[in-house]
């Protein structure tokens, strides 16, 4: 039987200071963040805005891939479904997804999403970093249901899950 409301969760890397992106780039290349991003999201819905759809160039494998753009003509290579809004998007989701429902981003679809997200999943990375895109404010979720310091490279971060 088809669960009609699969649990909305948010997955992004972000700095002490919710950094998340410059230039339409990620800050970070770190192996053991994809690896996590990978495991959590294969096989769901991901929805994602269309900067963050042509930063990562074609849809994600093993994924349903919602792209949310304001542009009505957009059509990216690869198959993908395209909304006008975040809410369209959600029902599309809603139709496909039974378990849970990936946002990934970027900043504006984060920004859209956070007040009725269900889950957060963040790596966050130790350090300050030049940003011009940040994560909202996340205080609301205060219950923590994973946490695990690791480090790669230079990097030292904390994977974290959180609930409201």
């Amino acid at each position: 039987m088809k669960n009609s409301n699969p649990k909305i969760s948010m997955i992004a890397a972000i700095g002490e200071h919710r950094e998340l992106g410059k230039n339409n780039k990620l800050l970070w290349n770190i192996p053991r963040d994809m690896q996590r991003f990978r495991k959590l999201t294969s096989g769901h819905a991901v929805i994602m805005g269309r900067k963050t759809f042509e930063s990562i160039g074609h849809p994600l494998p093993n994924r349903t891939n919602i792209v949310v753009t304001r542009d009505k003509n957009y059509k990216p290579a690869g198959r993908s479904y395209i909304c006008n809004s975040l809410e369209e998007a959600l029902k599309i989701a809603r139709k496909k997804e039974n378990d849970e429902i990936f946002i990934i981003g970027g900043g504006e679809i984060y920004k859209q999403s956070i007040s009725f997200a269900d889950k957060l999943y963040l790596t966050i990375v130790k350090g300050s970093y030049e940003a011009d895109v940040f994560f909202p404010d996340y205080s609301d979720f205060k219950k923590v249901t994973y946490k695990k310091k690791d480090h790669e490279g230079n990097f030292h971060f904390t994977f974290i899950d959180l609930e409201r």
